[in-house]
């Protein structure tokens, strides 16, 4: 019989009839999983407690459904009538520039959502198929969007990519908050000094400045002398927004298309390319945040991303410094700290989430959209992830949880007995960002900014 014809009961409210099922018994209606999904983004950001009252944050929007996701999060936590309001004062960013710096000979489809043909009604680009199957469950098709989404690495024509400009301008012009549109070629005028961590804050996040609880209640001190707890968050809000009307964007100069074109030819793998498309976008990004005075930069990365990631660091020798490419936070680059509230949600609650509660996104092609065969090692694993998680569901969180386990009792270095260390972590220790760390500038990766894996340990002792 059909799964449908026989309607299950939310497993929270234990009244309304369920409209989606997240994990094996675990049925929620809109309304519970609405708050179910709120409050696992609260509670992320207030257990780790690393974004202090007043603080700039930005958020990195890609315009894929994790992001978006995560931008109308912090729009309801800033209203009025949010139970506990979230403190700090965002600002969102956009790096466009992936569709026109990749040799391929394919041409370049239409980047606009179209009608689902199983008539599921959610959007879909041109390169996926239906996202639910029978049952409800949100296929691999749709498990993960393109989480790169610049426009000038996947030779998507000037017309295509001033269309993807504008819709995403007005997706960030209509959150209300300050943001900054940026292209990928602007990576080719970046200073050196994105090369090196900046200086430590000694202000509120830094171990000098005061506790987290000192903060809030200057915070909420310094509101009510204010008299209006809103204001004062309000004026920050739009103090980074020009005046008068936002002038349409123009792209880049021919040229500079050009030679951003002609690096990433020079690469020589599709997983270097892709490599490298993620250190720029993040270089900008950073960079951006120190221009403007952010201290923290938010990242729409899921669950589901994080585990593709973390697999894929393995498999590209990168497994010391897991702690900073998968962790909650990532304190590599000084002064701005990255941190990841959506690495606990995995892209099927983020695809229920914007379907149900109808979040925009803007669709575009992904850097290795359009090729057939495996192209690098990222798709690689993650077309290896997703296909075990349609037969298995539970492999997506297994891989996730797999980063926490490192060295603590059941975890892969301690198996009740003296093991040698695990393969993955090398050291069988839990998962640390003290590897990342360099002790002088001569020993720091000037790509990565992480220090330079040069001690094999015991394993190089043996192979080295």
């Amino acid at each position: 019989p059909c799964p449908r014809s026989h309607p299950r009961t939310c497993m929270k409210c234990k009244q309304s009839t369920a409209a989606l099922v997240i994990r094996v018994g675990d049925p929620f209606c809109r309304g519970c999983f609405r708050e179910y999904f709120v409050h696992k983004f609260r509670a992320m950001l207030g257990k780790n407690r690393v974004i202090f009252p007043g603080e700039k944050v930005l958020l990195a929007v890609s315009g894929g459904p994790a992001s978006s996701a995560m931008v109308r999060q912090v729009q309801e936590g800033l209203s009025r009538e949010a139970a506990k309001r979230l403190r700090f004062i965002p600002g969102l960013v956009y790096v466009e520039g992936e569709g026109a710096a990749l040799p391929s000979p394919y041409p370049t489809a239409h980047s606009q959502p179209i009608p689902c043909p199983a008539a599921c009604s959610l959007p879909h680009s041109p390169f996926q198929p239906c996202c639910l199957d029978g049952a409800g469950n949100v296929t691999s098709a749709l498990a993960l969007s393109p989480c790169l989404p610049e426009g000038a690495v996947c030779r998507q024509s000037p017309e295509q990519r001033e269309q993807t400009v504008a819709q995403m301008e007005t997706l960030l012009q209509a959150t209300g908050f300050p943001y900054h549109l940026i292209h990928l070629e602007e990576a080719l005028e970046l200073p050196p000094s994105i090369l090196q961590p900046g200086p430590q804050r000694s202000g509120k996040s830094g171990t000098s400045g005061p506790s987290y609880k000192e903060a809030v209640d200057s915070f909420i001190q310094q509101q009510r002398q204010d008299g209006d707890s809103g204001t004062s968050l309000r004026s920050h809000s739009t103090q980074d927004r020009p005046a008068g009307p936002q002038a349409t964007p123009r792209l880049p100069d021919a040229a500079q298309t050009q030679e951003l074109l002609r690096i990433f030819e020079a690469a020589g793998t599709a997983t270097a390319r892709e490599e490298l498309l993620q250190m720029l976008r993040t270089h900008l990004i950073v960079q951006t945040a120190r221009d403007r005075g952010y201290s923290k930069v938010m990242m729409g990365e899921s669950l589901t991303r994080v585990a593709i990631k973390l697999l894929t660091n393995l498999s590209l020798g990168r497994g010391a410094f897991l702690a900073v490419d998968t962790g909650f936070t990532d304190q590599r680059h000084g002064d701005v700290m990255v941190v990841r509230p959506m690495r606990d949600y995995t892209a099927k609650e983020i695809a229920f989430y914007n379907h149900f509660f109808s979040v925009p996104t803007v669709i575009v092609p992904h850097l290795f959209t359009k090729r057939r065969e495996k192209p690098s090692i990222h798709q690689l694993i993650e077309r290896f992830l997703l296909g075990l998680q349609e037969e298995f569901p539970s492999t997506i969180s297994t891989v996730y949880r797999y980063g926490g386990l490192c060295g603590v009792p059941g975890g892969c270095g301690d198996w009740g007995a003296p093991t040698p260390p695990c393969v993955g972590c090398r050291t069988g220790e839990k998962l640390s960002p003290e590897p990342a760390k360099a002790s002088s500038e001569s020993q720091r990766c000037l790509l990565c900014l992480c220090g330079l894996d040069t001690d094999g340990g015991e394993w190089g002792e043996q192979f080295g």
